[in-house]
């Protein structure tokens, strides 16, 4: 018998069996989705658009103060005191600055709700993806969208699985 002619064929054998029994060791979730479609997700994003909301209200009402010293500047400035013009050009120069610190701020204190938010729901997740890890015998688990990964297969991709039982934990 040729030993030569047997060796490519048990290769094509071997590497067959290992490519058919192996589940790839692999998976990816799409966080983003979790994020969007789970109940306690959807609650901090509303969250987030509450206090968005608030702090567009709070710059609105401080626009027109703003804009009301304004109108009273040029309505008025015929009739004023140079004394009264210097005041109120004064005020419409703190109230300036006021309306910028308060974009600043608020664009921090934005920021840091959301940080802390998606903190949360990461504490929340991340106990249910390391148990599918474990049950299913995943060496790597990458987020879909943050790993520069380019292509996933839908049959490595836990998203659906890591939603279903995050909101069933979350209804007990």
């Amino acid at each position: 018998m040729n030993v030569k002619a047997l060796f490519p064929v048990a290769f094509l054998v071997a590497s067959t069996a290992w490519a058919q029994q192996a589940t790839p060791p692999v998976a990816v979730i799409d966080v983003q989705r979790v994020v969007e479609e789970s109940a306690a997700g959807r609650e901090a994003m509303g969250r987030l658009r509450k206090l968005q909301e608030d702090k567009v209200a709070q710059g609105r009402k401080l626009n027109e103060e703003l804009a009301g010293l304004r109108r009273q500047l040029e309505t008025q400035a015929v009739t004023l005191s140079e004394a009264k013009i210097a005041e109120l050009r004064k005020q419409i120069e703190d109230k300036q600055v006021e309306l910028q610190r308060f974009q600043d701020d608020a664009q921090q204190e934005l920021e840091e709700a959301k940080a802390k938010e998606l903190q949360n729901l990461e504490r929340q997740i991340m106990p249910i993806i390391n148990e599918i890890g474990k049950e299913k015998k995943f060496l790597l688990i990458f987020n879909k969208f943050q790993a520069g990964l380019v292509y996933a297969d839908d049959t490595v991709d836990i998203t659906d699985e890591v939603l279903r039982r995050f909101n069933t934990k979350l209804a007990k």
